[in-house]
């Protein structure tokens, strides 16, 4: 059995995905190889020829795939997929975009956001927003799954695979317009291993600002909201942790004012040690928390600012 993981990357960098998905596509098979998709990527095969247990990183090059045009990653996947019995991809946004594509094509159910290999051709993935699980049992001959990447610890590096250029993919029928990047010093939400989220009780973009991101600061962790902060205003989009956000996994999560609906508990109940601070001691935030304050956080938090600085923080 050969296994095919498309690598999670932005051009320049490998993301941390990339190595937890090598680490399920090894309980698979130990023919592992990783497909590398973008535009001037030769740092980024590098870096994957040196994951453990890669056998062969494949690159491919075009303008769309540096875009990250979905039609043409899932075409420049496809001209590989003879060679395979799974493609495995990171749950991301953009892996979750090109997959299903992948599996249209190769008339196969796609099996999504696996947290367990069980088997060649079993797997276990969550439901109903986290609140169950459900084991899935593939007959299809080709495997099309996207990995949570949360779920797996990360492949260790000490490969020395071999690397080799195959033919890149256009999207005959999408071009390429513009994007607008968010730039920020502070860690990426999804891989960061501290995270700070505030709810809506901060009661305004201002308070948010003001209370969130100087804490966050201050740890030198990521930013991530509730989805009702969002949808209130006080944070962007790209920082709501949830069901239909970012899931994250951190070491560390804060959640300041969050009650703890369960769209939002789906994104973040596997983080290693959970602190919660609400003022509202039935909230179900306090049912995964490792560490509960009930409290007004307009002063706990300035006293968690100040021990932190008294520990030299």
């Amino acid at each position: 059995m050969a296994v095919l993981v498309i690598a999670d990357n932005d051009n320049a960098h490998l993301r941390d995905g990339t190595n937890k998905t090598v680490t399920a596509a090894l309980k698979l098979s130990g023919d592992v190889d990783v497909l590398v998709l973008g535009k001037g990527v030769s740092g980024v095969a590098d870096a994957a020829a040196k994951i453990a247990g890669v056998r062969k990183v494949l690159v491919a090059e075009s303008d769309a795939l540096g875009h990250g045009i979905a039609e043409a990653q899932a075409d420049a996947a496809l001209a590989l997929a003879g060679n395979y019995d799974a493609i495995l991809v990171p749950a991301t946004a953009g892996g979750k975009n090109f997959a299903p594509r992948i599996a249209a094509k190769l008339d196969v159910a796609p099996i999504s956001d696996i947290i367990e290999v069980v088997s060649a051709d079993t797997f276990v993935r969550p439901i109903y927003a986290g609140n169950a699980l459900e084991t899935v049992q593939s007959a299809d001959a080709k495997k099309v799954i996207t990995v949570r990447p949360t779920a797996f610890a990360a492949a260790a590096d000490g490969g020395s695979a071999s690397v080799e250029t195959v033919s890149g993919a256009d999207a005959a029928k999408t071009r390429f317009v513009s994007e607008e990047m968010v730039k920020s010093d502070r860690p990426e939400l999804a891989a960061a291993k501290i995270v700070v989220s505030g709810g809506r009780a901060m009661g305004s973009a201002e308070e948010f600002q003001a209370v969130i991101e100087p804490l966050a600061d201050k740890l030198g962790a990521a930013v991530g909201a509730s989805r009702a902060a969002v949808d209130a205003g006080y944070a962007p989009n790209d920082y709501q942790v949830g069901q239909t956000g970012k899931v994250v996994a951190p070491q560390l999560y804060i959640a300041v004012g969050i009650s703890g609906a369960i769209q939002h508990l789906a994104g973040m109940k596997d983080s290693k040690v959970i602190v919660a601070i609400n003022k509202d001691a039935d909230a179900p935030i306090f049912q995964v928390a490792d560490y509960g304050l009930v409290a007004d956080y307009k002063s706990a938090v300035p006293d968690l600012m100040s021990a932190l600085t008294a520990a030299g923080k």
